[in-house]
């Protein structure tokens, strides 16, 4: 048998809830390999087996979180800040088709179907961060936490758990194996655009990138709605960032919705002068850890022309990402012309399907429009990055920025947070 949300639901209502303290199921110890049968035969060997009322508590450490409705449903474990490789067996019981999801709605595995009563056994590799950073030396500056914002508190990007979420019509998990891994590491440094928007029906781009990389290597999003080059480095997600990249790893850098904000007077910076000076330093960090960093122009905002071309609303900020990296070598995604090209072959009749609350927000992408900028992204991998190309999934044909997949046509298995508040920024 397989997990099965419904079967959960209805053990729930005649079943008292796990309460921290009870000892319902045996206790994860951290810091090693994981594995849980939530099947109705004989436990797999060297599996934890779990009832289908376990819910999280930080004294067993693992079990599923609080969801209203049937699908999807969310798994925790509790895990310190590293990279995991997560191995699963999907399916076993009526044909399944699950999407997979982790911590706020990263989306790592895309509709992997099984037949009646097969298995398909899939992995990737998932970051876990929480906000702790490791105190400086005695009157040293600096802190012991990043600052994060009041919408991050209790988020699953924040926590000490990892989280995974099986979304889809037909979801179904037999088995789950996790495993602490060392693999290279590709870090985003950004702000509401590439974050992990934790909610339906918002997304970003951030968050559909894992999808396209073979599980050879993890995909660490710090950005977050509302952020500007300085006020990443005053909040010290910079510093978290930093204490976990290494030799090998990728820093793709992506700023300048809310950089040019004059009426931000804390934040804002100059094109021509301190924000070209900002992404230096980001540069420097990165690479005096032996990391690559790379240079992400921003998308644009959906604004048309009488003649239904996009209209620039960033300035001279776009010109100057493309200086700093004439200037410093690093590698250059252009996502400012590849997002022009995506809007005006949708058109001004058909882009709106492309962004937040119905069209409405000219900033903010859904689903469907978080994806294609992915795809953009890659596509500028492939052609700036070919040490991080080696990593793409091979199921990638090339992205064919004229003819971008109908909006009506795409299908995203939705996850089971969802909300109508705006992100922080413009």
């Amino acid at each position: 048998m397989i997990f099965d949300r419904r079967a959960l639901l209805a053990a729930l209502a005649v079943t008292p809830a796990w309460t921290p303290g009870a000892r319902a199921e045996e206790p994860v110890k951290p810091m090693q390999g994981w594995a849980f049968d939530f099947g109705d035969g004989p436990t797999a060997p060297g599996h934890v087996r779990v009832a289908r009322d376990s819910l999280y508590g930080p004294a067993v450490g693992y079990g599923f979180e609080p969801v209203a409705g049937v699908s999807p449903f969310l798994f925790s474990v509790a895990a310190p800040d590293g990279d995991y490789r997560v191995t699963l067996e999907l399916g076993g019981g009526p044909a399944s088709d699950t999407t997979v999801k982790t911590e706020s709605r990263r989306l790592m595995l895309e509709r992997v179907v099984t037949r009646p009563g097969r298995t398909t056994t899939v992995d990737c590799v998932v970051n876990v961060r929480s906000p702790v950073l490791t105190a400086p030396p005695p009157n040293a500056p600096g802190g012991v936490r990043v600052l994060l914002n009041p919408r991050e508190e209790g988020s699953y990007d924040w926590d000490d758990k990892l989280t995974l979420e099986f979304c889809g019509p037909v979801p179904a998990l037999r088995r789950l194996r996790i495993e602490p891994v060392v693999v290279p590491t590709v870090f985003l440094a950004g702000d509401s655009t590439v974050t992990d928007q934790r909610s339906e029906p918002g997304a970003s781009w951030g968050q559909m990138l894992p999808r396209f990389f073979k599980p050879q290597v993890s995909v660490a999003n710090h950005a977050e709605s509302g952020e500007t080059l300085k006020a990443f480095l005053v909040e010290r997600r910079l510093d978290k960032l930093l204490s976990r990249i290494k030799p090998g790893d990728w820093l793709l850098i992506q700023f300048g919705h809310n950089d040019q904000k004059v009426q931000w007077p804390q934040t804002y910076v100059e094109a021509a002068t301190t924000y070209r000076d900002y992404l230096k330093v980001y540069i420097g960090e990165a690479r005096r850890r032996g990391a690559t960093p790379v240079l992400v122009t921003s998308p644009h905002r959906r604004r048309f022309d009488a003649a239904g071309k996009i209209i620039n609303t960033h300035g001279d900020y776009p010109a100057a990402v493309r200086a700093v990296a004439r200037d410093t070598g690093a590698p250059l995604i252009d996502l400012l012309d590849m997002s022009a090209a995506f809007y005006e072959a949708l058109g001004p009749d058909q882009a709106w399907k492309a962004f937040a609350d119905g069209g409405k927000d000219a900033t903010h992408h859904n689903n469907y429009g978080a994806y294609q900028l992915a795809r953009c992204v890659v596509e500028g991998v492939r052609s700036a990055v070919p040490d991080l190309a080696r990593h793409l999934a091979d199921d990638l044909p090339p992205f064919d920025l004229a003819r971008p997949p109908a909006p009506d046509s795409f299908v995203m298995a939705p996850s089971a947070a969802r909300s109508q508040e705006t992100p922080r920024g413009n």
